[in-house]
C-alpha cells in the first residue's frame, strides 16, 4: 500500500469494510460471497497504487445470484412495508457508523475529494431517512366509481427482482437511490457496480449482508455482481429481471433500453447530461462564479450534473469571462485526500485521453481557448491522471460542444437580446438533464420554469446545476432517458400498480350502462 493510503488510512478503512487487500470476491447473495471469474486489479486515480482486487462474476454465478433472489422475492414481499422500513433504518445506522472509512475509500478509489466522498455516503444516509418514512405511505388513490354500491381504488405491489447498474462517478450514491426504495417497496435487488470501483461496491454489500443477515432475512434480498458490460448484459437479457436500472452513458443506454425493450421489460434510464448555466444582464456575479467554477471543477467534471457550457449575455459577457478566468487561476489541482485542493484526478487514461480530445476538437472547430488545459506531470501527479481545468469559448453548433466531454472542459458561448435566445442554445442540444439560469429578473425566472422554458429535468434559479437533494426526483429528458431516482414519487417504478373494483351488491351493472341481460 502506497505512503499517501497509509497516511490516509486506507488500510484501517479496508478493515472496518470487511475487505481484504488481497483477492476480494464480487459475486454475493447476502452473506454468502463467492465468484470463479477473472480478477480485477482497482488502481487509485489518486497515486496510481493498487488498493485490491475483485473477482468478477461468471454466467454460472449469476445463475446461482437470480434464483436466490427469486426466491427471497417471495419471503420478503410478504413483510408489511413498515418492517422493512426498520431493517432499512438499522442499515442507516451502520451507515452512520462508517460513514469516515466508506467515505475514506470512495475518495481513493473513484478520486474525488474526501468532502465529496463523506458528501456521497451522506446522501446514502438521506435516502434511507426517505425510504424509512416512505414505508408507511405507499399509498394509491381512491375513486368515485360511476356504479352504485360499487368501490374502486388503486394500490401498488412489490414489483419482483430488480437489477442496478451504476457508474463509478458515483459509486455507492445511486445504488443507494434505487436499493433503498426497491427494497422499502418489497422488492430484491441485484447490483452490478462499475467495474472502475468495485471495492466500495463489495464495501456496501458486506454492510447490507450483515444487517439482513441480523434480522434473520433470507439470502437474496440484496445481491451483487461484478464485472464488465457482460455481466450487465446477463441482467438487462433476463426476462426475470422486471425492471432495469441503468445509471450511465448515452451510449450504454441506448444498448440497455433495446435489450429491455426487446423483451417488454420496464427500464429507469440516468444518462448523460450536457448541462448550462444561462446569466443574463440581472445575474448575481459573484454567485454565477461560484455556481459555475464548481459546477466545471467538481468531482474532475465527472457528475452528470457537471456544468458544461456557460451562456452569457452580450452586456455582462466581458466581465462575467473574467470573473471565471481569475477563478481559475485560484483552482488547487493535487491530491483530493487533501482538503486544501480543489480538484483532483480524472478516472482513469482513457479519461484523459477523451479531455485532450475534447481540447483538440473544439480548436479544429474553430473555439478560442481561454484557459489552457493539459496534463500534470511530476510529484503529486505520478498516476497520470491530473489535468488542468479549461475553458473555451465556443459555439453551440459545434459538434464537441453537442456531445458530452466527461471532463473538466466548460465552453462559453454569447446570447443576444430576450432570454428566450438563450433558452433555444440551452435547449438545443440532444441532453437534457440539469440546467440553471443566474438573474434577479423574476420574468426571466419564470420564463425559465415556464412550458416555454428549460426542457431538462432539473431547472434550476440562482444556483448551478451540479448537485441535488434527494428529496426531488433525480434525473433528465430526451436523451438522458427519462427516468427518475430518489425522492418525490419515484418509487411507483418499483412496485406494479393495479386498479381495484369491488362490487358490494346483490346485482352486477356494468360500466358505461351497458345492458347484457341473460
Amino acid at each position: 500500500m502506497s505512503e499517501i493510503a497509509k497516511n490516509f488510512g486506507i488500510d484501517k478503512a479496508l478493515k472496518d469494510l470487511g475487505l481484504n487487500q488481497d483477492i476480494n470476491k464480487g459475486t454475493s447473495t447476502g452473506m454468502d460471497f463467492f465468484s470463479n471469474g477473472e480478477v480485477i486489479e482497482s488502481y487509485s486515480p489518486v497515486d496510481g497504487a493498487l488498493i485490491g482486487k475483485v473477482k468478477a462474476t461468471t454466467k454460472e454465478d449469476y445463475e446461482k445470484v437470480i434464483t436466490t433472489a427469486e426466491k427471497a422475492f417471495k419471503e420478503w414481499r410478504t413483510m408489511p412495508a413498515p418492517q422493512r422500513g426498520e431493517v432499512i433504518r438499522q442499515f442507516n445506522d451502520e451507515l452512520r457508523r462508517l460513514k469516515e472509512p466508506l467515505g475514506k475509500l470512495v475518495s481513493y478509489e473513484m478520486g474525488k475529494s474526501y468532502q465529496e466522498g463523506l458528501g456521497e455516503v451522506q446522501e446514502m444516509i438521506d435516502i434511507c431517512d426517505f425510504a424509512v418514512g416512505l414505508s408507511r405511505q405507499l399509498h394509491g388513490l381512491t375513486m368515485h366509481s360511476e356504479r352504485p354500491g360499487h368501490r374502486m381504488y388503486e394500490q401498488y405491489h412489490p414489483l419482483g427482482v430488480v437489477g442496478i447498474i451504476s457508474a463509478f462517478n458515483f459509486p455507492v450514491a445511486v445504488w443507494s437511490w434505487n436499493t433503498a426504495l426497491a427494497w422499502v417497496c418489497g422488492d430484491a435487488c441485484i447490483w452490478k457496480g462499475s467495474e472502475k470501483t468495485p471495492l466500495t461496491s463489495v464495501a456496501c454489500q458486506n454492510i447490507a449482508a450483515r444487517v439482513f443477515s441480523e434480522n434473520g432475512l433470507p439470502e437474496g434480498i440484496s445481491c451483487l455482481i461484478t464485472g464488465d458490460y457482460k455481466v450487465g448484459e446477463m441482467m438487462t437479457n433476463d426476462e426475470r429481471v422486471p425492471l432495469i436500472s441503468a445509471t450511465g452513458s448515452i451510449r450504454m443506454g441506448k444498448i440497455v433500453a433495446q435489450a429491455v425493450a426487446k423483451r417488454l421489460g420496464k427500464s429507469l434510464l440516468e444518462l448523460g447530461g450536457n448541462n448550462a448555466i444561462i446569466v443574463t444582464p440581472d445575474a448575481n456575479i459573484k454567485n454565477t462564479v461560484i455556481g459555475a467554477v464548481f459546477g466545471a471543477v467538481g468531482t474532475c467534471g465527472q457528475r452528470c450534473t457537471s456544468t458544461r457550457r456557460l451562456i452569457v449575455h452580450e452586456d455582462v459577457y466581458d466581465k462575467v469571462k473574467d470573473a471565471i478566468v481569475d477563478a481559475y487561476k485560484q483552482i488547487r489541482i493535487g491530491n483530493p485526500l487533501d482538503e486544501n485542493n480543489h480538484v483532483g484526478p480524472l478516472i482513469d487514461k482513457d479519461a484523459v485521453k477523451n479531455y485532450q480530445t475534447a481540447l483538440d476538437k473544439v480548436v479544429e472547430e474553430g473555439g478560442n481557448i481561454l484557459v489552457e488545459g493539459g496534463v500534470l506531470e511530476g510529484e503529486g501527479y505520478e498516476s497520470g491522471c491530473y489535468v488542468k481545468p479549461a475553458i473555451a469559448e465556443a459555439e453551440n453548433h459545434y459538434d464537441i460542444v453537442q456531445h458530452e466531454t466527461f471532463g473538466p472542459v466548460l465552453y462559453i458561448m454569447k446570447y443576444k437580446g430576450d432570454v428566450a435566445n438563450a433558452l433555444e442554445l440551452q435547449n438545443g442540444v440532444r441532453q437534457g438533464l440539469s440546467s440553471a439560469i443566474m438573474t434577479n429578473n423574476l420574468r426571466e425566472a419564470e420564463r425559465f420554469l415556464s412550458v416555454e422554458g428549460s426542457d431538462c429535468g432539473i431547472a434550476n434559479v440562482n444556483i448551478g446545476t451540479s448537485g441535488a437533494e434527494i428529496g426531488g426526483a433525480f434525473g433528465g429528458e430526451k436523451e438522458t432517458g427519462g427516468g427518475r431516482e430518489s425522492g418525490s414519487d419515484a418509487w411507483k417504478i418499483y412496485m406494479r400498480r393495479q386498479t381495484n373494483t369491488i362490487n358490494y351488491t346483490t346485482e352486477l351493472p356494468l360500466a358505461q350502462g351497458i345492458k347484457f341481460d341473460l
